[in-house]
């Protein structure tokens, strides 16, 4: 139980810091590629590292969510309450319990 509990620990620092590093990084990247290439292109501005942050936000809001890749992808995964109600349904009484079981012990963390 212990080594569970410490995996999870690190699993969610790790997770922290990946976020972390792409809300550091992703905008540095935003921004030269936005700077190397439009205003030759388009004839636009430069943008500075707070603007290109601002980019990368709402072009997650607008395109891609900041879960499942996108809409209408978590249903498809079977994260959506209609898929894992469905999934209950069909299973058999065994299958049951052994999901009732499997989701105890997450919830013990």
């Amino acid at each position: 139980m212990e080594r569970k509990s410490n995996n999870w620990k690190m699993r969610k620092i790790f997770k922290g810091l990946l976020m972390l590093f792409f809300l550091i990084v992703l905008p540095f990247i935003i921004m030269s590629l936005w700077n190397a290439i439009l205003p030759e292109v388009l004839n636009a501005t430069t943008i500075n590292y707070w603007q290109a942050l601002g980019l990368f936000i709402l072009s997650r809001i607008l395109f891609g969510g900041f879960r499942c890749g996108g809409p209408g992808k978590c249903e498809k995964r079977g994260f959506g309450k209609a898929s894992i109600k469905e999934k209950f349904m069909n299973m058999t009484d065994e299958e049951k319990a052994v999901f009732k079981e499997r989701w105890k012990d997450r919830c013990k963390r």
